[in-house]
């Protein structure tokens, strides 16, 4: 990033910036993902157009910042000394109020990633792949500490497994995930695949 970039950037301040996020997914619950415009993201958050593109580039970069600042748990901060403590604090990490308002949204942005290659680009990038390399991490920790066998096949499917917990409980059940639906979930489904005692 270039000296002029960089300082463009640090104007926006950390509140400010999370104004911003806050706003974009505001608007994203209230029009979806096609429908929603940086005009109206710059009327809701009284910026300039110029600012927001300057800052984000469109509204696909934008979208996806805003989700990745919403998200609780990391994934990557994350290192109880077990897999079962690891997991289960990554689902702590958000309330069942706040889990099926993002339930909500993530099954909008679904089908406008499916339609916009600039949007599945960005999840990609910055959502998807740096996720996918934390858990990876996470399971490289517990299989140095002896509690995963090396080879384990469940251990390339373990980020499906997680994703599937959370989004087919609505599809199948019409219930959001809750709390308690993704910790038993991880007990009798994530950890039995992956050899790890739920006791």
């Amino acid at each position: 990033m270039s000296e002029m970039a960089t300082t463009r950037r640090s104007r926006i301040t950390p509140e400010r910036e999370a104004e911003l996020y806050a706003a974009v997914l505001d608007l994203l619950r209230e029009v979806g993902y096609d429908a929603l415009t940086m005009d109206a993201v710059a009327a809701r958050t009284r910026s300039s157009k110029a600012t927001l593109y300057r800052q984000w580039g469109g509204k696909a970069e934008l979208v996806v910042k805003a989700v990745r600042h919403n998200k609780p748990g990391k994934t990557d901060g994350t290192d109880t000394g077990s897999l079962r403590g690891d997991l289960h604090s990554l689902v702590a990490g958000e309330d069942d109020c706040t889990m099926e308002q993002n339930s909500a949204l993530m099954r909008g942005l679904a089908m406008a990633v499916h339609n916009n290659p600039d949007l599945r680009q960005a999840f990609r990038e910055q959502l998807i792949e740096p996720e996918t390399a934390a858990f990876h991490r996470m399971l490289r920790r517990a299989v140095e500490r002896g509690e995963v066998r090396a080879d384990c096949p469940a251990l390339d499917f373990v980020v499906h497994m997680m994703a599937g917990g959370f989004v087919v409980r609505t599809l199948m059940e019409d219930q959001p995930p809750t709390q308690e639906f993704l910790r038993s979930y991880i007990d009798a489904v994530v950890l039995p695949a992956l050899g790890v005692p739920t006791c």
